[in-house]
């Protein structure tokens, strides 16, 4: 009889524990998608404000500045350079990417030089189309495929802050 209380003690135990892990696991999931629909949310209210080096509002903004600005929406601060934006969170891998991840690109400068360029991703449909918005030098803040030829050439790496 007492062997069979201590088992019906564990198995309950267990039957809470695994409730209580499995309900925080989901609503933690749900807080991260809320924060992460704020940030892009955020990101596309400057769509069409033109590129402006070093802007940081809808007269004018950069890549960096852009992201800088979605993610403040939700109280965590980034660094200001897509460099060093490029160093925040953790790393992820191109296949494993979901919306609000910083995607990190290394583009050719007009003097020849190498820039880095930064964006957030807004749309991941089965791997193929990896949607992101960034601030363009030529077009202002707008969402490109990640997996065009253009930008998958260019393709650095990826961080995941939130």
């Amino acid at each position: 009889m007492r062997n069979k209380n201590i088992h019906r003690i564990i198995y309950i135990f267990f039957l809470v524990s695994t409730t209580v892990f499995l309900s925080s696991c989901a609503s933690g999931k749900k807080a991260r998608t809320s924060k992460v629909d704020k940030v892009i949310a955020t990101a596309r209210t400057f769509t069409g404000t033109p590129y402006k080096w070093g802007g940081t509002t809808k007269r004018g903004i950069d890549c960096s500045g852009l992201v800088c600005n979605a993610y403040n929406s939700i109280n965590v601060k980034l660094p200001r350079t897509a460099q060093d934006q490029s160093k925040t969170g953790k790393s992820v891998e191109i296949a494993g990417l979901k919306k609000g991840d910083i995607v990190i690109f290394r583009t050719k400068g007009k003097d020849g030089g190498r820039n880095w360029h930064t964006g957030i991703v807004t749309k991941v449909v089965d791997g193929d189309k990896i949607m992101f918005i960034h601030a363009s030098s030529s077009k202002g803040v707008m969402e490109s495929n990640l997996m065009s030829d253009y930008w998958r050439k260019r393709f650095k790496k990826a961080r995941r802050v939130i």
